[in-house]
């Protein structure tokens, strides 16, 4: 890893704060990766590869300033450091003493994929592209994606603290494309984590592929969704994507004090049903949104957002924490030495409650239930939000009944959030990358079964 002494990162910050800053900090990567993608049954491309770089980070009076290069040489670490500190104009001498700080938690990776021959990992997406396909002749499309990563991070701050931590990821997607006369239908489904190889132990990737190729092949035969106003369960197999888009950007800081938030200014009231509680943490293990660290050097927390339908607080980084003269909660996360941190999510769910998921389901006596969700839109502002809905089902008299296809649902996300009334006992994660002020970070959202007594879904009337 391309890496600095601890005197001269404490050299560069000093340098940064000369001329009155108020906090700066040195973020290094270092990440190796590789991505392998089949399509129409041959290997389309293989990228692996390095990049390494630091950025340097000035914070003054609310503002920030931040600066980065591939170039760790001491004149262009000085000449960034220069620059960020003309954000300050009120010139002062400040000593920094480093020490490094242990994290709150710790992974365990049993196999990592740096030590995976590149042969296994394209077996591994073959396989399943040729298991996909022995499903029906109806599959017209298959593609497969690996990918594995090794970020290794050093943050030097102001605060006198170093942190340092490795994050290993593993990824696979599968999207099948079935087809008969002029419909089209589309089964996709991500894993991964913080994790190693050991990944497709658990989830064989086979497997995934065989039931997403069936799915997408079910689906054919689905007839269109009915509209209108009705009851819905969703699924705890459908992840959080709801409670990521609906509600979790709006408890971002940076969001919530621009006034971009629906939640902005509501901390204290209530904004949910009595039995949602919702919670970022980013100590799970094996979960793709966790870390040791995030990208300011504060250690991984668990942070209670919504308690019991009650607005607790938001996600934090430093410079949303000074503004608000709060503590950051662990929530500064950028794309990479590219970019600077802004508050992100990390592992972001909608707390298991007491309800049997079975007894939601027989509850609703007419309605419809949501298997897995697919994409959207939210405003933020507003709560107002449209969802695909990527596999549904008729409930009829307390059983899921026939696939439908083609439903959306849509409401706003506090409205919704506020009539839920049962929350079952399961809890069930599902993956992505957030993208968030052109850049990304891995994260994941889970719900358990839900009941929902009303709302707008979209399909035919």
């Amino acid at each position: 890893m391309n890496k600095i002494s601890d005197e001269l990162a404490a050299k560069i910050i000093k340098k940064a704060v000369s001329k009155g800053g108020d906090y700066a900090d040195v973020f290094i990567e270092h990440k190796r990766h590789v991505s392998i993608q089949l399509e129409d049954n041959k290997i389309e491309k293989i990228v692996s590869g390095t990049d390494a770089g630091i950025g340097i980070r000035v914070i003054f009076r609310g503002k920030s300033a931040y600066a980065y290069s591939n170039d760790f040489s001491e004149d262009s670490l000085f000449n960034l450091a220069e620059t960020v500190s003309n954000a300050a104009k009120d010139g002062k001498d400040t000593t920094i003493n480093l020490k490094k700080i242990k994290p709150r938690v710790d992974f365990m990776i049993k196999l990592s994929p740096q030590d995976v021959s590149m042969e296994r990992k394209i077996l591994l997406v073959e396989n399943a592209n040729k298991i996909a396909r022995t499903i029906s002749p109806k599959i017209n499309q298959v593609s497969v994606v690996y990918r594995d990563s090794i970020q290794n991070v050093y943050i030097a701050t102001s605060e006198g603290a170093i942190s340092e931590d490795e994050r290993i990821h593993t990824l696979a997607f599968i999207q099948v494309v079935a087809a008969e006369g002029d419909i089209l239908q589309t089964g996709y489904e991500p894993i991964g984590g913080f994790i190693g190889f050991e990944l497709f132990e658990e989830n064989p990737l086979d497997k995934i592929a065989h039931n997403v190729a069936q799915k997408a092949v079910a689906m054919l035969t689905a007839r269109e969704a009915p509209g209108g106003r009705m009851p819905v369960v969703i699924s705890a197999d459908a992840g959080g994507t709801m409670i990521h888009e609906a509600v979790g950007h709006g408890l971002e800081a940076d969001l919530a004090q621009e006034g971009l938030s629906v939640y902005s200014n509501k901390i204290g009231e209530q904004v949910a049903s009595s039995l949602i509680t919702v919670i970022d943490d980013s100590t799970l293990p094996n979960k793709r949104g966790s870390f040791r660290f995030d990208d300011e050097g504060v250690r991984s927390r668990k942070t209670i957002l919504v308690e019991n339908g009650i607005l607790k607080g938001y996600m934090y980084d430093r410079l949303t924490a000074m503004k608000d003269k709060v503590t950051s909660t662990g929530n500064g996360r950028r794309e990479s030495y590219e970019r600077r941190p802004i508050p992100r999510m990390t592992n972001t769910f909608i707390a298991r409650g007491n309800s049997n998921p079975g007894d939601t389901i027989t509850s609703v006596d007419k309605g419809l239930f949501v298997k897995k969700m697919g994409g959207g839109q939210v405003n933020t502002a507003t709560g107002e939000f449209v969802f695909e809905v990527s596999e549904g089902y008729i409930i009829e008299k307390g059983q899921i009944g026939e696939p439908v296809r083609g439903a959306t649902l849509i409401g706003r996300g506090p409205d919704i959030l506020k009539s839920i009334d049962m929350v079952s006992n399961d809890l069930g994660f599902s993956i992505g990358t957030c993208g968030k002020d052109a850049q990304g970070v891995p994260v994941s959202d889970a719900m358990p079964t839900i009941r929902i007594p009303e709302i707008v879904v979209g399909g035919k009337v």
